[in-house]
């Protein structure tokens, strides 16, 4: 495992990353998809495992899913399982935001 952190301050994250938003992040070599609703952060494989369309241009639902633009596939934001359409799994990857940061732990 490879522990991330972004930003330098909790502050500093919250403003960093707007609510209801969808962002690319850099992470080691990784491209990585960062959603924020309200003060909790879903990182996430940046690409469908499907067609690999960007999940940057997704959406996201009241039952906890992104959505993929292409063929709105759903996966669960907290376990990566697919829960509509028929492809692999999405890719997941732990956060937890602290004083200094927001922590992004890689496989």
């Amino acid at each position: 495992m490879k522990k991330f952190t972004l930003g330098n301050s909790k502050e500093q994250v919250l403003n960093m990353i707007p609510k209801q938003s969808i962002k690319k992040v850099l992470v080691g070599e990784h491209k990585i998809a960062l959603l924020r609703i309200e003060d909790n952060f879903h990182a996430f494989q940046a690409s469908c495992p499907h067609r690999g369309a960007s999940l940057l241009e997704g959406t996201f639902n009241q039952r906890g899913e992104i959505i993929c633009p292409l063929h709105h596939y759903r996966f669960d934001l907290n376990t990566g399982d697919v829960k509509a359409g028929s492809c692999g799994d999405l890719e997941i990857y732990r956060t937890e935001l602290k004083e200094n940061g927001l922590e992004i732990i890689l496989p």
